[in-house]
């Protein structure tokens, strides 16, 4: 096939769905990954073409990214950008977060990414191109009350974020971090009500900033973008 190839991770709702409706528009083959399949396949409902693929997957599980990306490659062809925007939240005080919690933070928001970074890595260093968007948020940059292990989480992607950047300088591979505040999203749902969810950020917003910072483009590098609210 000759369409370019993006994979988005937590494609289900929120800032990957935004996301998936631009790559869609500019005539990629979407392939939706996340864990539940009635949510890619909502998202999918929503793109403006027939030209994606869903893929449910736990990105936690090396064993389990490992059989979607071959998949991906031997049905569709290889990736030429890579959104690692899963991720996950449980906000409470240091000593309330349970051993589960702080486990699917840790496995879906930090291992999640390397799994699937490592998936690509060996095609675009061969074919010397494509990107690799890692969806950090503002709580890698500075810790936040009730947020310590998500913060936690979000520091280790950020520290493989940085790497990437310094392992690949020499290549045309582009690694771009986006760092945003909250967004109204499903993300929130069961932590905020309405009225505090009001004043977030619109995920069609911050897909648009990050799609177009995120474009490869002669002579020049966006390495990182800060979105905050106002």
């Amino acid at each position: 096939m000759n369409n370019k190839i993006v994979v988005i991770t937590g494609a289900g709702s929120g800032l990957g769905a935004s996301l998936a409706k631009k790559y869609a528009k500019d005539g990629y083959h979407v392939c939706l990954l996340g864990r539940t399949e009635d949510k890619l396949e909502r998202t999918a409902k929503d793109l403006p073409n027939e030209n994606h693929s869903i893929f449910p997957v736990d990105v936690s599980s090396k064993r389990e990214v490992s059989q979607v990306f071959t998949k991906i490659k031997e049905n569709l062809g290889t990736v030429d950008v890579l959104v690692n925007n899963a991720g996950v939240g449980v906000f409470d005080l240091a000593e309330n977060l349970s051993e589960d919690e702080v486990h699917q933070m840790i496995d879906i928001n930090i291992k999640g990414t390397i799994f699937c970074t490592q998936e690509v890595l060996s095609d675009m260093k061969e074919r010397n191109s494509g990107s690799i968007l890692n969806i950090v948020s503002t709580a890698g940059l500075e810790g936040k009350k009730t947020e310590s292990v998500y913060c936690a989480s979000k520091f280790g992607m950020r520290g493989f974020h940085e790497s990437l950047l310094v392992e690949l300088e020499k290549t045309n591979i582009h690694v771009f971090g986006a760092y945003m505040g909250g967004m109204k999203t499903e993300f929130w749902d069961g932590i905020y009500d309405e009225s505090q969810t009001a004043g977030l950020m619109d995920p069609e917003d911050i897909a648009d900033i990050i799609y177009h910072n995120a474009k490869t483009r002669k002579n020049l590098n966006v390495e990182q973008v800060v979105i905050k609210n106002h």
